[in-house]
Parts: C-alpha cells; sequence; structure tokens
C-alpha cells in the first residue's frame, strides 16, 4: 500500500462502513421477521434483489460468464453463501437467536476457515492461530450457553446458526478457487437467482407465507434489497480499486460488538457481563487468526466477505 493510499480517507472510512453496514444487516433482518416468515422473506428479498442487480449488470454492461461451467461454479458458490448461509442465520434468529449471537457465530469464519484450508490444502497454520481458534470457539460456547440458559434463544436457532457459518466458510473457499474472476455484478445476479430458485419452493411448502405490510417491514426489505446489496457493491468495489480490501479484513471482528450494540439499542437485547466477556475473548480469538495471515505468505488467508455475501 502506498503512502499516498494510507492519506486517503477512504483507505479507513469506506472499510469502515462497509463493517457498519454488516453489522446493522443482522438488525435489520430482526426487524423484518417480526413481521414476516422467514423464508418467505428470505426469497423476497432475493426476487428483488435479483431484479436490481440484473439491472445494474445490464445497465453497466457488465461482463456475464463466457462457459456453462464457470456459470456452473457462480452458481454452487451463490447455493452456499446466499441460500445455506443467509437461510441458516436467518432461520436462527427466526428462532430467538439475538442479532449480536448470530453476529458473533458468523464471525467465526475466518477461524473454521484457517482450521479447514489448513488440512485440506496443506497449508501451515501457526500456533498463534490455532491459540485463535481455540479462544474463538471457547469465546462463542460461553456466550451460546449463557443465551440458552436464560431462554434467549432455543438450541435449534443455534444449531442453523451454525449451519450459517458451514456456509459462509465452505462458500467463501468454493468461490476463492472457482470464481476468482467473477464479476460483483453478473456474479451477484446469478448467486441471488439461484438463492431464490433454491429458498422459494421451501417457503411455499413449509410456511404460510405471511407477510404483514407495515412500515417496519417495508424499511427492512428496502434496507436489505438496496444497502445491503447495490451499496456494499459499489463500497467493495472502491475497495478494491484503492487497495484497503485488507483494511475491510483486519476489521471483520468488530462486527459481532457492532451488532451487539446496535441489538441492544435498537432491539432492546439483553447484554449481560457473561455475554460480553464470552465475546471478548472469541473475538481476539479472530484477531490472532487473521493477523498473521496478512503477515505471513504462507500462513493461511483469511477470506474477506465478497458484496453478495456480506449483506445480511
Amino acid at each position: 500500500m502506498s503512502e499516498t493510499a494510507r492519506h486517503d480517507p477512504t483507505y479507513l472510512l469506506i472499510p469502515a462502513a462497509f463493517v457498519l453496514l454488516w453489522s446493522s444487516g443482522f438488525i435489520a433482518a430482526k426487524i423484518g421477521l417480526g413481521h414476516a416468515d422467514t423464508l418467505t422473506f428470505l426469497g423476497l428479498r432475493y426476487g428483488v434483489v435479483t431484479v436490481l442487480m440484473g439491472i445494474i449488470a445490464v445497465a453497466m454492461r457488465a461482463p456475464w460468464p463466457k462457459t456453462w461451467r464457470e456459470a456452473g461454479h457462480i452458481a454452487v458458490a451463490g447455493a452456499l453463501l446466499q441460500a445455506l448461509y443467509f437461510g441458516g442465520i436467518w432461520l436462527a434468529m427466526g428462532l430467538g437467536v439475538g442479532a449480536g449471537v448470530a453476529a458473533l457465530i458468523v464471525c467465526m469464519q475466518p477461524i473454521l476457515t484457517a482450521a479447514v484450508v489448513g488440512p485440506i490444502l496443506g497449508e501451515r497454520v501457526s500456533g498463534r492461530q490455532w491459540l485463535g481458534l481455540f479462544l474463538g470457539f471457547a469465546g462463542v460456547a460461553l456466550v451460546v450457553a449463557r443465551k440458552l440458559s436464560l431462554g434467549l434463544g432455543t438450541t435449534e436457532g443455534m444449531v442453523w446458526a451454525f449451519v450459517g457459518l458451514l456456509g459462509i466458510t465452505f462458500g467463501t473457499i468454493y468461490q476463492k478457487k472457482y470464481c476468482a474472476d467473477m464479476d460483483p455484478r453478473s456474479g451477484s445476479t446469478i448467486q441471488f437467482l439461484v438463492a431464490a430458485l433454491l429458498v422459494s419452493p421451501f417457503a411455499l411448502l413449509l410456511e404460510d407465507g405471511a407477510i404483514h405490510w407495515t412500515p417496519a417491514f417495508v424499511g427492512a426489505l428496502a434496507y436489505m434489497a438496496v444497502f445491503l446489496s447495490v451499496v456494499s457493491m459499489v463500497l467493495l468495489t472502491i475497495m478494491i480499486r484503492r487497495g484497503a480490501v485488507s483494511r475491510m479484513t483486519s476489521m471483520f471482528f468488530l462486527v459481532p460488538p457492532m451488532a451487539t450494540f446496535l441489538g441492544y439499542l435498537i432491539l432492546d437485547e439483553p447484554v449481560g457481563w457473561v455475554a460480553l466477556t464470552g465475546m471478548a475473548v472469541a473475538v481476539a480469538g479472530v484477531g490472532l487468526v487473521v493477523a498473521p495471515a496478512r503477515s505471513k505468505a504462507q500462513s493461511v488467508e483469511t477470506v474477506a466477505p465478497s458484496p453478495n455475501k456480506a449483506e445480511t
């Protein structure tokens, strides 16, 4: 990174805005889920975003996949990152898991990525990263156990949150390996369409399709579709051009505290000392995993979220 880039306000401000958007996505989703069935809301959101991203891709003449094989890889990544990840997280929050707890569980993605990528690809995982892995999951276990003991969430909801964690972990690994050259505009359109096609049938089969078109629901849907899809894509494009993606990765572990604070402020979700302690331990673990990945070429590289998986 050049000195000129480091003094550019966007070097810090835009990654911070991106992280704030991602954190607030948990709050917007939680608000919307109070007025609609979970998968129905998610399928509707995917339908709206598919249309918006499709219009943007066509208007900007974005390149589309040249082969069916390339399109297939993008579709598989979309199924993992959109249908499985968001489906798991939204089902978790619909079953009572708090926004801050859901964000904390998802924040384990760099830790799980390091644990998985190292053994599978033969890449070296440092002792510091293994310590971070242990601390991260120990902190999450403390928070989850405390919340369940207080009746704040259900075991089923927590299980779905971890299913979402698996989705984003393996989705990022898959996309990094097979979709590195994917255009974020056309690629996101394909992935949102795939997610809509996967989620909608389950919504029709398992839910009543209830939606209460309250101002809160409309606002949550608009926020999720516009700000957390279109705006986040624009911000990530700017970060890529300015070389600030690594800064966003280093701020990744700020998401759980931010989501917890917003959940307390907006949703009146309770925050206790035991949960805060567990969160601090987990965040420290993520920090230990992320830090070496930026400084050692042989360390496992953590994957920063792309625009189509950064909004919640």
